[in-house]
């Protein structure tokens, strides 16, 4: 199992960031799959993931309807559509399997067992 994350770099206050996963080693319909961040000096958290055969997406409350959780199956790969953003959203960005339970509803963020290497999402101006 192998997941690659992409997509960071820095952006200004309002701006806009696709970050994608690219998962090896399994598909995405096998397991609900999550985002996670860690901003400097505080601790891992999850953000949003979206259950397995992609039927239910979470969000946790201060990143709702500014990010976007998404999958391209042909592509296994899996995708977090980051608008207005906001300094407090500059973190290490990371995705991960299994999440014990994801649906719309909650989330609930352990069990993770694979971890890609993350990717560094900066908002300044």
């Amino acid at each position: 199992v192998q997941l690659v994350e992409s997509g960071g770099g820095l952006v200004q206050p309002g701006g806009s960031l696709r970050l994608s996963c690219a998962a090896s080693g399994f598909t995405l319909d096998d397991y609900s799959i999550g985002w996670f961040r860690q901003a400097p000096g505080k601790e891992r958290e999850g953000v949003s993931c979206i259950s397995k055969w992609g039927g239910s997406a979470y969000y946790v409350d201060s990143v709702k309807g500014r990010f976007t959780i998404s999958r391209a199956i042909a592509k296994n790969t899996l995708y977090l559509q980051l608008n207005n953003l906001k300094p407090e959203d500059t973190a290490v960005y990371y995705c991960a399997i299994p999440i014990a339970y994801c649906s719309a509803d909650g989330a609930a963020f352990y069990g993770m067992e694979h971890w890609g290497v993350g990717t560094l999402v900066t908002v300044s101006s």
